[in-house]
Formats: structure tokens, sequence, C-alpha cells
């Protein structure tokens, strides 16, 4: 098992989140990665991932977004200006415990979208950016009004279910996820005394969530981020072919709108992170020691191979 320590540091308007740091064994890079989930999701998913990344040196952090896991869950907050602070907060916490002034910021999904918010806000603090299975998705692309997006993308309730009913299910849903995928995804809810769970997000803040991916399209962000970033999109057999054009699409765009920008897809679900944690952890490695160099020193200037496309 993992070997992490964890606490609730301060983040906007003095809410706190829970701040994971893996420290299997002592750094012995200058890599740093801070990992960002997805919508209704946890930093626990990205276990698997840490592990790996620890054991090649790195230091590696994954944060619960406020409304998340074991983080403060406040009314109000769920725009990506405030949590784009949030994680502001979360990375001057980091270099006060000795992390380097820049980490590459890895988000899944939702997390895709906001670590561009964060790369475009706050982009001195980075050395760049990675999406997996996000950084591209418009919602107002996707749908032609907020009240069909909201009607689609309201999630299934599952409170009130044993917790044995839900593994269950998460691993016929999941038979080739590593142990690390399925607690992670456990985790994404609270165990109740009876039994059964119920999700830390809840349904008003996860709609909050959806109106803030509604009403902003992260193709405003692409042309003013000065940082490299690689979009990981996955590619998941029995997708429909309109939603897995559209997507090959939107990624394209990016990578033309974006000054520095990779794309490596990846075959598998949509929490590539859980199902392929060894993969995605050699994919950021290999990230960090070419595309994004400046985490290991490189100038702000310096030339990197970009615009590699691997549709």
């Amino acid at each position: 098992m993992i070997a992490y320590r964890t606490d609730l540091v301060p983040a906007t308007d003095g809410i706190r989140l829970a701040l994971y740091r893996y420290r299997e064994k002592a750094p012995t890079s200058e890599r740093a990665y801070l990992l960002v989930h997805g919508l209704a999701s946890n930093a626990r998913l990205y276990d698997g991932v840490a592990e790996r990344l620890t054991g090649m040196g790195a230091r590696v952090a994954a944060v619960d977004l406020r409304g998340h896991g074991g983080s403060d869950k406040p009314e109000e907050g769920y725009d990506y200006e405030t949590m784009s602070k949030d994680l502001l907060f979360v990375l001057e916490r980091l270099e006060k415990e000795g992390w380097p002034e820049q980490v590459i910021a890895v988000g899944q999904s939702f997390g895709a979208n906001l670590v561009l918010e964060l790369a475009a806000r706050y982009g001195e603090r980075l050395a760049g950016v990675v999406c997996i299975d996000g950084g591209t998705i418009d919602l107002k692309a996707r749908f032609s009004s907020w009240e069909e997006a909201e009607d689609a993308l309201r999630p299934p309730s599952i409170e009130g279910m044993p917790i044995s009913e839900l593994e269950a299910r998460l691993r016929a849903m999941h038979p080739d996820w590593p142990e690390t995928g399925i607690a992670g995804t456990l985790a994404n809810f609270a165990l109740r005394g009876d039994g059964t769970v119920a999700p830390h997000l809840s349904l008003d803040r996860h709609m909050r969530i959806v109106r803030t991916m509604w009403e902003s399209r992260p193709s405003d962000l692409y042309q003013s981020l000065s940082l490299p970033v690689l979009f990981v999109p996955a590619r998941s057999k029995g997708a429909p072919a309109a939603w897995a054009a559209a997507k090959e699409q939107a990624t394209a765009e990016a990578l033309a709108a974006i000054g520095r920008a990779e794309a490596h897809v990846m075959e598998g679900d949509h929490d590539l992170h859980a199902q392929h944690p060894a993969e995605v952890a050699s994919l950021l490695a290999e990230a960090a020691g070419r595309l994004f160099r400046k985490s290991a020193g490189e100038s702000r200037g310096s030339e990197h191979p970009l615009g590699r496309r691997t549709f």
C-alpha cells in the first residue's frame, strides 16, 4: 500500500482542503506534480499514479477539491476563479514545505479544465499542464441549452446503496482496473454507520460545478496559455463514433490554438489514471523530462519539440 500523509490546509475564504503528500521515499529529482481529480471524484484515484511517480524520485501531491472527499464543503465557491485560487493556496503551501516554485499540474476531466484555468491565471507557478481526458470539455458545443445539459449530466442517485453492492458493481463494470482504482472510486463516497454510502459531493454542489463548466469555454483560454500543455484523451471501446470524432476534433483545435501543445491518445476508460496508473505515470515522467523541461531548470524561452499529434 502506498504511503502518504494528509492534512487540511487553508484555502480561499478560510476553507480547508485535504492535501495528500505521497512520501514512499525521499525525492531524488526536482520533478514535482500536483494531481487534481475530476467532478464528483477524489484525490485517491491517483494513488496508483502517485506510487509510481514517487518510486521515480518525484514529489507528488494530490488534493480533494472543495466539496469533495475530505475537504470542507462550503455552500459557495464552485466557480473557476475561486477553485483556481484554492489551488494557488495549495501551491504556496507546498513551496513553504520545500517544493519547487513551479510544478506540473495534472487534471482529469473537469479537473483538466480547472488546471487550464489555473495556468491562465497563475501560469508563473507552473512548469506545464497535463489534461487527462479533459481540458477540451465544452458543454455549450455539446448541448443546445443549459436545460438539456442539466438533464443529461445530473448524476444518478447512489445514496443509500450498501457499500458491498457498490463495490460489486464497480468490479463488474471495470474488471481490468487495479485495486487502487477500485479503492479510489469507493473513496468518492462516505460510509455511513449502517453500511450504506452517500456521495461526498452533494447534488446541489455537483450541479453548480456543471453550471460553471457550461458558462466557460476552455477554447477561450487557449491562445493566452504560455505553458506547454499535454492532452491525454481516452479512446474508449464502444464509444459512439460521433462522440469519438467530436473529441478528436476538439483536441485538434486545442493543439492548433495553443502555442505549445501535444496530444497522446490512450486506450481506455474516462478515468485513465485509475485504470492505467503505470502507463499514465510513465507518460507524465516522459513529459517532465522532455516537454516540461522548465521543471528541470531550463529557461522559459527554451525550445520544445511540440505539436506532435498521436491520433
